[in-house]
């Protein structure tokens, strides 16, 4: 069964683990709502679904024709992310009564776990660095043109409304769980919904934060989404030197887009007195991945620009 973090965190007492977690989810619209299957191993191998099969009508007396969907199987590794966090023994007895030194600083490393793993989910690229995971841009294949590939022109082009609505209607199966965006893209969306005369739906979510929708989808922002990309032929080429963006939508869940970790999920181990200076250590880590179940509960809309 998968669990969200949030989820996992509920069944341990670790309160210093609780924290962590709350500190990772609170601020990323992914961490919220991306469920992660734990598998025993360091990888897993799964056929992802590639087209659906199809159904047809027939006279009584007819040969039927068999029909299943197509796969191609896949492999993701789980891959180790993680770094220690060190509180000065001095700092922590002569500025605790102020506050908790010690949290304070294992907090900021789990911002910057949060911050690593939403620039991973994006552009994590194993062929390029054996030690990431595979993100989304790659698990999509943004620099292949396909039918869950959806772009603004040959070169780029400016981001309307209508082609968000093609974004939307191009994931299979269901609507998307999420539109994800840079800021920039977000900005636009609201200028033209405004330019319409209309207003775009808000909603909030568990930690009372306002959530925008765009036909009732969620819209998030991840701030490593660079506004940068180079589209030639209407594919990506690049992800820097030019001044294009991506948006995009994906359900997420066991049949979908699926985080993968080991059972545990996140980690936050004390590692005690260090010997070679007078201070104190704890290491945050996480082996994890991610898993694409079907490739046509997402899409992508390249080419986007202001």
């Amino acid at each position: 069964m998968a669990l969200t973090l949030d989820e996992a965190a509920k069944l341990s007492n670790d309160m210093l683990l609780q924290g962590v977690v709350e500190t990772i989810v609170k601020d990323s619209p992914i961490l919220q709502q991306l469920p992660f299957i734990e598998i025993v191993g360091n990888g897993l191998t799964y056929n992802q679904e590639k087209t659906l099969p199809t159904i047809d009508f027939y006279d009584v007396g007819d040969t039927w024709a068999e029909s299943t969907p197509t796969f191609e199987q896949k492999t993701a590794n789980l891959k180790i992310m993680g770094g220690d966090a060190d509180v000065d023994n001095f700092l922590k007895a002569t500025r605790s009564n102020l506050q908790d030194l010690e949290a304070a600083v294992v907090e900021l490393k789990a911002k910057a776990l949060r911050d690593k793993f939403e620039e991973g989910f994006i552009y994590g690229d194993s062929s390029a660095n054996a030690k990431q995971f595979d993100g989304l841009r790659k698990l999509i294949d943004t620099t292949t043109a396909s039918d869950q590939i959806i772009a603004m022109g040959g070169t780029g082009a400016t981001l309307t409304l209508a082609k968000l609505d093609e974004l939307i209607d191009a994931v299979k199966g269901g609507k998307p769980y999420i539109l994800l965006m840079s800021r920039r893209s977000r900005r636009k969306i609201n200028a033209l919904v405004r330019a319409a005369g209309g207003m775009i739906e808000t909603d909030r979510d568990k930690w009372g934060n306002f959530v925008q929708l765009w036909d009732g989808t969620p819209v998030g922002v991840n701030d490593w989404i660079l506004d940068t990309h180079v589209l030639t032929g209407s594919v990506e080429t690049a992800t820097t030197g030019g001044t294009c963006s991506t948006i995009y939508a994906f359900q997420m869940g066991e049949g979908a887009l699926c985080g993968l970790t080991s059972p545990g999920h996140l980690t936050v181990e004390p590692i005690g007195s260090l010997e070679t200076k007078d201070a104190s250590r704890t290491r945050i880590k996480w082996y994890c991945s991610l898993a694409l179940f079907s490739s046509i509960k997402a899409a992508a809309l390249i080419g986007v620009k202001d």
